[in-house]
């Protein structure tokens, strides 16, 4: 971590303590961002700072787009968690998946998404970790140090405290929504949300339920899964598939497994390298070949990641975000492999089991050509939750269309989406909207 972005922090302190950080909404509010349509934003959008940990000097960033139309306070409230470990989830979550807007290929104009999520819910955005997108610390340990046992308490305290600050939400039905790794994440954080609730004179958070989209659940499913998944679809050799069978041990909870083989490395090595140039999170789509140095995987149409980080680094699209207060010696990106992730947690099994005990409402959800976190790793994580099946497996519908499969169980619904990669909302918009709206109102995906 380079000293001027340690510097910055200080400074950028300072100036915060002036501002935002006193908490107030009218602050907050985003008159107009910068290339937004003139026609078509009938809803309010907020960004800002918000304290986690005073004691190190640890702030969030946010960006909140209230629900479409008049009285948004009756809808839901959906706090959107991106996943990666280190990747915005106002870049990417918000600006090219379920956020109101696209950036589009000019870097500087937006134009409206027609199966933003804001049409059913509150959307709240933030950038759950230090170093990450606008958010920091003013410590400087923090920026090799963060971690998942850190982000978990700082997560909730934003939470806390971003409601002292929307009052009109405190009784609102809360959601939380994650992809990826932060699919485990968000689990957790409905754990401890949970076990919070227990004590008397902490914020009441009113959790319904947790959506995670093509998450990592549990790491001997997900091994156990994305090899399956390759072979399925013909994207690795009978050699690399049955060597990968033979010689690796996936059973992390056996004592006796310490560590993989040689043999079972080279497996996953020559696997690696045979599936360098496809698009792992989507695999029948096409790479951005961009010389430009960014994530080469597509998010909304292969380049769009480009977009959104040059449009981030426009200084008017910041002042409009409240953002970035003084300049920063440093770009804003997309991800920023800051921290130390080492105490991740291997599974959120046991997790999802007490939640689901408690009857708070679970969805788990994966387009099928991922192979990152594969519908077949989630198959196998799920099998091992035990659960009674409610619901049989059924074919949902959205426009007519087969749209995936879905499994009800005791408050857990299990769906896959047809045509998804990683990012379920960028490649398949419409099926997304439908599956999200389905699960804020109680109800399973239409089955016609």
């Amino acid at each position: 971590m380079n000293t001027t972005f340690l510097s910055f922090s200080v400074l950028l302190l300072v100036v915060l303590s002036h501002h935002h950080c006193n908490g107030l909404k009218e602050d907050d509010k985003i008159d107009r961002l910068p290339g937004q349509p003139y026609n078509g934003v009938d809803f309010n959008q907020y960004s800002g700072y918000v304290p986690v940990n005073p004691e190190a000097g640890r702030a969030f960033f946010y960006y909140f787009v209230e629900s479409s139309g008049k009285d948004a306070s009756w809808r839901p409230l959906v706090l959107w968690l991106t996943g990666g470990v280190f990747c915005s989830s106002i870049g990417i979550g918000a600006f090219t998946e379920i956020g109101p807007f696209r950036v589009n290929e000019d870097s500087k104009t937006l134009d409206l998404n027609q199966y933003a999520w804001n049409q059913e819910a509150n959307i709240l955005f933030v950038d759950n970790e230090v170093g990450v997108g606008f958010s920091y610390s003013n410590t400087s340990s923090d920026y090799q140090t963060y971690d998942f046992a850190a982000s978990i308490p700082d997560t909730y305290a934003f939470l806390v405290s971003w409601l002292q600050r929307f009052p009109e939400y405190k009784d609102a039905d809360v959601f939380l929504a994650g992809e990826g790794y932060s699919g485990n994440t968000a689990i957790h954080l409905g754990q401890f949300i949970l076990q919070k609730s227990k004590y008397p004179n902490q914020q009441k958070i009113n959790l319904k339920g947790i959506a995670v989209g093509n998450a990592f659940i549990d790491k001997e499913a997900d091994y156990k899964g994305f090899i399956e998944y390759d072979w399925s679809h013909n994207l690795v050799s009978e050699e690399i598939y049955m060597g990968i069978k033979s010689s690796c041990n996936f059973n992390f909870s056996d004592s006796n497994n310490t560590g993989w083989s040689d043999k079972c490395q080279q497996y996953l090595d020559m696997r690696r390298n045979i599936l360098k140039n496809i698009n792992v999170y989507d695999i029948y789509s096409p790479l951005c070949n961009s010389t430009r140095g960014s994530n080469p995987y597509e998010y909304q149409g292969p380049c769009s990641t480009d977009y959104v980080s040059d449009y981030f680094n426009n200084p008017d699209v910041q002042i409009a975000l409240h953002a970035n207060l003084t300049v920063t010696p440093y770009p804003w990106s997309l991800c920023n492999y800051t921290g130390n992730w080492s105490d991740y947690p291997d599974t959120a099994l046991p997790a999802i089991t007490e939640l689901v005990a408690q009857g708070i409402q679970i969805l788990i959800y994966n387009g099928d050509l991922d192979t990152f976190n594969s519908i077949t790793s989630a198959k196998y994580a799920i099998d091992k939750l035990g659960l009674s099946i409610v619901t049989p497996w059924y074919q949902w519908y959205h426009q007519n269309e087969v749209s995936g499969f879905v499994i009800g169980y005791e408050n857990l619904v299990f769906a896959s989406v047809r045509g998804g990669g990683h990012f379920v909302p960028a490649s398949q918009p419409a099926r997304a909207l439908e599956l999200f709206t389905s699960f804020v109102t109680g109800l399973l995906p239409p089955s016609k």
